[in-house]
């Protein structure tokens, strides 16, 4: 029998590792519990990003001593994902993590509660992100977290995080030298194309959409999507890794997760419809028994250029991305509703909901 908890704390910078060290300090946090590290950094969110890195670096280094492990394998036991940009009223922090195995049920406890599992694919030839294999391969990595997590029913499934590669000039290069093309030239253009496919692998997996997904499916098919997948690009890997999250009766954990579908930016009765699947409602500080623990979201502009009939110029502004714009706007909007900036909202949401739109997850603590 397992038990997840999760813990969300602020930073104040890329680097900065002190909540979760105070947390380990105090003893509320086992540094061997530790599953996942999930986290918003205030870089640009592009190819060029290095927040991301460097807070990876700095938890590494940080929990290498507890872990009794160089910092370099650190990496291998805990997956971290880094989704950079918080622009707006978005506010940095890290979520952590912990699965440990505990004897009995606690008394009074029923019903399926929060569970995380873990899985990787096989590292990509440059070739292949973006297309069939990426897909294929997400697809039996979600599978084997599933089953890490004592899931056995799709409908459990209430959240799919993947940090998935980018090609580079360089790899880009080594595929040329062997007589292979890649999807695209663009470093920027790949981060898209493999976030698209890693949500298709989601959504076979899930049984959302069938199993024959063509190569010339990703970032045209915009009919096929999966309502729980947050895939979120990095140059700092080459295969994915997966993080399933749901709902599980093997499961003791005071948290529970649920999930809507916003079918636009502005879709506030999708984020309202999130927080009450977890027993919450709009100030969800004021709930009684419930405590909200957080947001996590996908935004990006849609592609046809508007959002319920009106022109929006998020895809036209040469000066600021336009993920940055998206994120800026449903990290506003859910900010407003949940009370709090420290939300998990993160940009490009190709394959994740609908187009336009992307799915929306909440974590719940109970309490007496």
């Amino acid at each position: 029998m397992r038990t997840t908890s999760v813990s969300v704390f602020a930073t104040t910078g890329p680097g900065d590792v002190s909540g979760l060290m105070d947390l380990i300090g105090s003893g509320a946090i086992d540094p061997n519990s530790i599953l996942a590290i999930l986290g918003k950094t205030e870089g640009n969110g592009g190819v060029n990003d290095f927040t991301r890195e460097y807070a990876v670096a700095a938890l590494c280094t940080a929990l290498a001593p507890h872990l009794d492990l160089p910092p370099h394998e650190v990496e291998q036991r805990i997956a971290f994902v880094m989704s950079g940009g918080t622009e707006g009223v978005l506010s940095p922090h890290l979520t952590v993590f912990t699965r440990r195995e505990i004897d009995e049920r606690p008394a009074g406890l029923s019903g399926k509660r929060l569970s995380i599992g873990m899985a990787h694919t096989r590292d990509f030839l440059p070739e292949e992100l973006g297309r069939s294999a990426q897909i294929t391969e997400t697809a039996t990595a979600v599978k084997a977290a599933m089953a890490d997590a004592g899931i056995t029913d799709p409908a459990d499934v209430h959240f799919v995080q993947i940090k998935c590669p980018l090609l580079t000039s360089e790899r880009v290069a080594t595929a040329n030298v062997r007589g292979s093309k890649t999807v695209t030239t663009s470093a920027y253009s790949s981060m898209a194309y493999s976030r698209g496919a890693s949500a298709l692998g989601v959504a076979v997996a899930l049984g959302e959409i069938g199993s024959d997904v063509r190569d010339d499916d990703v970032l045209r098919r915009y009919d096929l999507f999966s309502k729980v997948a947050s895939t979120s690009s990095g140059i700092e890997l080459m295969h994915n890794v997966v993080i399933v999250l749901g709902n599980s009766a093997a499961s003791v954990s005071e948290f529970e997760i649920g999930h809507a579908v916003m079918r636009d930016a502005i879709d506030s009765a999708a984020v309202i419809a999130a927080l009450e699947s977890v027993g919450l409602g709009f100030a969800p500080q004021a709930t009684k028994g419930r405590t909200l623990v957080n947001i996590f979201a996908k935004a990006e502009a849609s592609p046809d250029g508007s959002v319920r009939g009106f022109r929006h110029t998020m895809l036209e502004d040469t000066d600021i991305s336009s993920t940055r714009h998206a994120r800026a706007a449903v990290g506003g909007l859910i900010a407003g509703l949940a009370g709090t900036g420290a939300v998990y909202v993160s940009g490009g949401a190709e394959h994740q909901g609908p187009a336009g739109g992307g799915p929306v997850a909440v974590i719940a603590r109970l309490s007496d």
